[in-house]
């Protein structure tokens, strides 16, 4: 995508003002999130925030229906999270929200608050440092080859250039009513996406134990980051390979840096699973794992696999289904093949250069959302949060991007008033609602395919 020409870049603030304003804005929002859940029958508060407070309880408040049910239990007087129906989280979320019940019922707002602006500054840093600068040292470099004064080109208008565009390209993330409202609501979203956004710091650093311990805390905290480490072998792996063909291909993904890529991460992981299971039992897999991958949520939503799910969803009178493929269909791991298929195959596929990750991974969340079986507004901000590192390593006029943006919002907002007569009229329109998540499913397709056109390899 073009940058912006330097006249309009000088209008961008500082990025110590930008962190200000989203600071102040996030403490606004919580604030008036005290007032209005008090005044208003609908409440600003998301709640999921309430299930995390209430599973933060009953970790502080142990008594003989609420226990930790894992070997370690017996020598520690805590209780059990999953007491509080509907929580399928690890325990450390609970954990970081016990500050709820003793210093202020908000304390996990602005916990998440703040991983944003973290967020925005580890954004920033990568920015700076490693995206834009790259691209500013081959200007530089062509500059330099038709420089003939001794002193050499002046850089210090490209530095400023930088900061200024790597402001405004994290405040594209900061500012956004998606995130910003996510976060104080009391969703988590921020937690992974800071754990996820470190991964990825030091994975384009180069540091890769850092970058492995940070995938295997981020597929302990929720399991979707796993697909990233596809990429993150093919890259790790094809240093210093030299061979070409599939003996070379196969070679890089597995030699003596991939499989040590994969020991640390997976050791991280299996060792938070393993701690986590040693105080709270098989409660802890049940919740926080197993139920993802049998999960059948009949509730509308975005997902193509919405209105087959609720046509079989099963009842208290249901029978096994005889016929094969029936039974199949109504499996909650139909929709698991193709977008696992779709996921690691644009991992393998793209992940291959240490520049390319923020892009591959892009891709890779962008098909898992698309294609999962429960999608929701929250679930964009999973790919969302690559776009400030995307944005200039693509090759887009405005007038594309802006086709793009409205497809996008578009495909959504038709979604969103038929689920308007849903949820509120009480209309049956059903199959009217999944046609319109079809268009969604095609209209965000278009939109990833000339994503992928524009990127500049």
């Amino acid at each position: 995508m073009p940058s912006p020409s330097n006249h309009v870049l000088d209008y961008v603030p500082s990025f110590s003002r930008i962190i200000v304003a989203s600071s102040l804005l996030r403490l606004a929002l919580i604030g008036y999130s005290e007032w209005h859940d008090v005044h208003s029958v609908v409440k600003y508060t998301d709640v999921d925030y309430r299930v995390f407070s209430d599973a933060a309880r009953f970790i502080l408040s142990p008594a003989e229906s609420n226990r930790a049910e894992g070997p370690l239990a017996q020598y520690l007087n805590v209780g059990s999270p999953y007491t509080r129906a509907t929580y399928r989280y690890t325990p450390l979320l609970a954990v970081l929200l016990a500050p709820n019940e003793w210093l202020h019922p908000s304390f996990g707002k602005f916990l998440f608050a703040g991983c944003d602006i973290l967020a925005g500054l580890l954004m920033y840093e990568l920015l700076v440092s490693t995206i834009l600068a790259n691209r500013v040292g081959i200007r530089t470099q062509k500059r330099s080859e038709k420089w003939t004064s001794s002193s050499g080109p002046d850089t210090s208008r490209d530095d400023d250039t930088t900061q200024r565009l790597a402001t405004a390209l994290v405040s594209l993330h900061l500012l956004s009513p998606l995130v910003f409202t996510i976060s104080t609501r009391g969703s988590s979203e921020s937690v992974l996406s800071l754990f996820v956004l470190a991964t990825l710091y030091y994975a384009l650093k180069g540091r890769w134990d850092a970058s492995a311990m940070f995938l295997g805390l981020s597929t302990h905290w929720k399991i979707y980051p796993v697909i990233y480490g596809v990429a993150c072998l093919g890259v790790v792996g094809s240093q210093g390979t030299s061979r070409r063909g599939w003996q070379g291909y196969l070679q890089s993904i597995v030699n003596a840096r991939s499989v040590r890529f994969g020991l640390i991460s997976g050791t991280t992981f299996l060792a938070l699973g393993a701690a986590m299971y040693a105080i709270w039992g098989q409660p802890f897999l049940d919740e926080s794992y197993l139920y993802h991958l049998t999960r059948l949520d009949h509730r509308h939503n975005f997902s193509p696999y919405f209105y087959l799910v609720y046509l079989t969803y099963p009842t208290a009178a249901s029978t096994l289904e005889p016929v094969l493929w029936k039974r199949l269909l109504r499996s909650p791991l139909t929709s698991f093949v193709p977008q696992m298929m779709l996921a690691l195959g644009t991992g393998l596929l793209f992940g291959r250069r240490r520049e390319d990750l923020v892009f591959a991974w892009f891709v890779q969340t962008f098909v898992f959302v698309v294609f999962n079986k429960v999608c929701t507004s929250q679930y964009f901000l999973w790919y969302t949060l690559f776009l400030p590192l995307l944005v200039p390593q693509l090759s887009m006029s405005p007038r594309r991007a802006a086709a793009y943006g409205a497809v996008w919002i578009g495909t959504q907002a038709l979604w969103l008033s038929e689920a308007y007569k849903l949820e509120f009229l009480g209309q049956n329109v059903f199959f009217g609602l999944w046609i319109r998540g079809l268009i969604y499913v095609v209209g965000n397709c278009w939109v990833l395919v000339g994503i992928m056109d524009a990127y500049r390899r």
